[in-house]
């Protein structure tokens, strides 16, 4: 659960610095989309005040607007002021395109007393907000008019023109951002739906297995106990009933081991309980099979009670796979001890046997996944390599530790320690 909340803080810290990013880029562009209009503009203008220098078609045209001296048109003075007004505009805009500036705009072409002699037809409100270019003129017009002549271009929502032309990046860029929303929320729900489903599955197989092995177990304590007192054709009917209780029991334990392994610590049902009573009755179980078959098995348990927050059908489980490892890896005669107690705020459970040993080099990969140590001349014994790396992780995910000390041909002796209740905080526990 913290791991679910931490994941979506991240996503949601991410999405928010990811924003604020694009934002900070969004206002450099439009800085220098400002400074882009101011040069295009600086342009534009020197091109305007050379093209209206000279005389040339339409500053003849101007000029007669502004003086009236309509002698060598057939117009009247008010047509050659809306001709004027009409071209003048179509200048300037054609001025304004060729310097990549395609905002809207009026103009205004007055003297320094403030009388207007040509302007657009339509001028923005004073309440808006007004971007203008002013410049003197000089040359033909302004010594026609006999006066200093200003010609002032004005723009309106020149922001929203800057963003009309970064479009091309910041849509993009939404769109991209909402389709990586769009594709971690897709995965995060994919991803805790399965996680729920997995760990459905796993609660499942734990409950279903678990209740498998009491009766195996029991239905192997009973099919040894009538091997011993049965003869003939009897006897090899219940030894083929071994031998399948047998494997029956070792494909429990495997789709135990795997669940645990494959899946999480979420998989843990964890709770306060005593061990002690728990692991009087697996060495007592244990120790009918071990003297059935004709070893020895000694149990010692020492000042309980063993409190402990943990998964009781793992413990068991792990504790179980040791035990029939000893037995496994054990000479004839079978020899193995169970001995618990407890060390500080530590429970020690420490299973010994006198078995074929393992090398030091097998020693440092004995927990790894699917290693399984040389059995040199046994044949009898199989497995898959998992047992005791299900036992390692599920000592670890309890805040434990397992030890190992073994020589060859002597024999084993695997310790786990396990934390008591006061020092499992953290856990989560159920009450």
């Amino acid at each position: 659960m913290v791991k679910k909340y931490l994941y979506i803080s991240l996503f949601i810290i991410s999405i928010i610095g990811l924003s604020i990013v694009q934002y900070q880029y969004f206002r450099i562009g439009l800085n220098l989309a400002g400074l882009q209009f101011d040069e295009n503009m600086k342009e534009a203008m020197t091109d305007m005040k050379e093209e209206l220098r000279d005389r040339n078609e339409l500053t003849y045209l101007v000029a007669t607007s502004i003086t009236g001296e309509e002698e060598n048109f057939k117009l009247s003075l008010d047509s050659i002021r809306d001709a004027s007004e009409y071209f003048f505009n179509d200048f300037v805009k054609s001025t304004l395109v060729e310097h990549g500036i395609k905002a809207d705009f009026t103009y205004e072409l007055y003297a320094r007393d403030s009388v207007v002699f040509l302007g657009s037809s339509q001028q923005f409100d004073e309440s808006d907000e007004v971007l203008s270019y002013p410049m003197a003129l000089e040359g033909y017009l302004a010594d026609s008019a006999k006066k200093d002549l200003t010609l002032e271009i004005r723009f309106k929502n020149v922001n929203r023109y800057f963003l009309s032309q970064l479009n091309g990046l910041t849509i993009p860029s939404l769109f991209f951002i909402l389709i990586i929303i769009s594709i971690l929320i897709w995965v995060f729900r994919a991803f805790y739906l399965q996680k729920n489903l997995i760990t459905s599955t796993n609660e499942f197989i734990n409950n279903l297995t678990h209740e498998l092995k009491t009766p195996v177990f029991s239905m192997g304590v009973a099919s040894k106990i009538l091997e011993e007192k049965i003869d003939g054709e009897g006897k090899e009917v219940v030894g083929l009933m071994r031998t399948q209780l047998d494997k029956m029991k070792n494909q429990i334990d495997k789709v135990l081991e795997l669940a645990i392994i494959e899946g999480k610590k979420d998989v843990l049902v964890m709770e306060k309980f005593d061990l002690h009573p728990q692991l009087n009755r697996i060495g007592s179980d244990f120790g009918s099979l071990v003297n059935l078959e004709g070893g020895e098995f000694e149990m010692d348990l020492r000042d309980p009670p063993y409190w402990i927050v943990g998964d009781k059908y793992h413990i068991d489980n792990a504790v179980s796979s040791l035990l029939e490892n000893a037995k496994k890896y054990s000479k004839d005669p079978v020899k193995i001890k169970l001995i618990a107690f407890k060390d500080k705020n530590k429970l020690r459970i420490q299973i010994s046997d006198q078995g074929i040993g393992i090398s030091k080099e097998g020693q440092k990969k004995i927990f790894d996944k699917y290693f399984r140590v040389s059995n040199g001349d046994r044949h009898d014994v199989k497995g898959y390599g998992l047992g005791l790396h299900y036992v390692k992780r599920i000592v670890n995910l309890h805040r434990g530790n397992i030890l190992v000390v073994s020589e060859e041909g002597i024999g084993s002796t695997f310790t786990m320690i396990l934390p008591l209740s006061r020092q499992a905080e953290g856990l989560n526990t159920k009450p």
